[in-house]
């Protein structure tokens, strides 16, 4: 028969054991622990082995590594509005992990409702075409924004990027109509342009022309050289008045 008080011990050791074993922590690299005794906020500790009284000391964990928030797709009315739809990713992480736990409840979902009710207020800031054209700048105002906002909670944003604007169909068209209409313009004013150089040519190959007047007889004959490639076509030619004077006066002399 074993003593009285030999099971009374093995009960001790057994909650021994256990209490020492809860009071022993294991923090990775990237995880930090936030120290509450009695209720009180010690500091943080970690990474490595952490050692709590027990009965007395509380811990939470908190990641200290980059999150990756999807946005998602906001219903927005533009500066000329506009409305459309628009989705963001948001890359954030907790550098100090005390007022992450201490200064808000949850800090994941408080930072996600900031994105985004940033979202619909910056864009609602900025015409379509702003919106379409500048979208880097817009990026970098909505992390400034977001990250001024969320740095009482110990939150840095790195990064915020607008993947994707989705437009009404009839917008759509209209700016493919829009896109069209400026490349019509685009190709009238080239050959606008081309005409005008063309024509200042041709006014300094008349200038020429009317200091030489032989140069004229030239011309005609490169011309004819030039359709004559030609066979399948009746050609009608004008002869300039000075040949024809010049061959009546010949024949003239002939027959005088």
């Amino acid at each position: 028969m074993l003593p009285a008080w030999v099971p009374g011990l093995i009960v001790l050791l057994t909650l021994g054991i256990m209490i020492l074993a809860n009071s022993i922590k294991v923090l990775r690299e990237y995880e930090r622990g936030v120290i509450f005794r009695l209720g009180r906020l010690i500091g943080e500790k970690g990474p490595g082995l952490i050692f709590l009284i027990p009965m007395v000391d509380r811990m939470e964990r908190v990641s200290l590594r980059v999150i990756a928030l999807d946005v998602p797709p906001q219903d927005v009315i533009t500066k000329d509005n506009v409305s459309v739809k628009v989705n963001a990713v948001l890359y954030f992480r907790v550098v100090k992990a005390a007022d992450a736990v201490v200064n808000v409840q949850d800090y994941f979902f408080a930072t996600s409702q900031m994105a985004q009710t940033t979202l619909r207020s910056v864009l609602g800031e900025h015409e379509l075409d702003d919106l379409l054209a500048e979208r880097e700048r817009i990026n970098q105002k909505l992390q400034r924004i977001i990250d001024e906002r969320t740095d009482p909670w110990g939150i840095k944003v790195s990064a915020v990027e607008v993947k994707d604007v989705d437009l009404p169909e009839g917008m759509r068209r209209a700016i493919a109509r829009q896109a069209e209409a400026e490349r019509e313009r685009r190709a009238k004013v080239i050959h606008a342009e081309g005409e005008f150089q063309a024509s200042e040519k041709l006014t300094q190959a008349a200038e020429v022309i009317a200091r030489e007047p032989a140069t004229m007889q030239l011309r005609y004959l490169q011309t004819l050289t030039e359709i004559a490639m030609d066979k399948n076509s009746t050609i009608i030619f004008p002869v300039p008045i000075d040949i024809l004077k010049t061959l009546m006066e010949r024949g003239s002399e002939k027959k005088a």
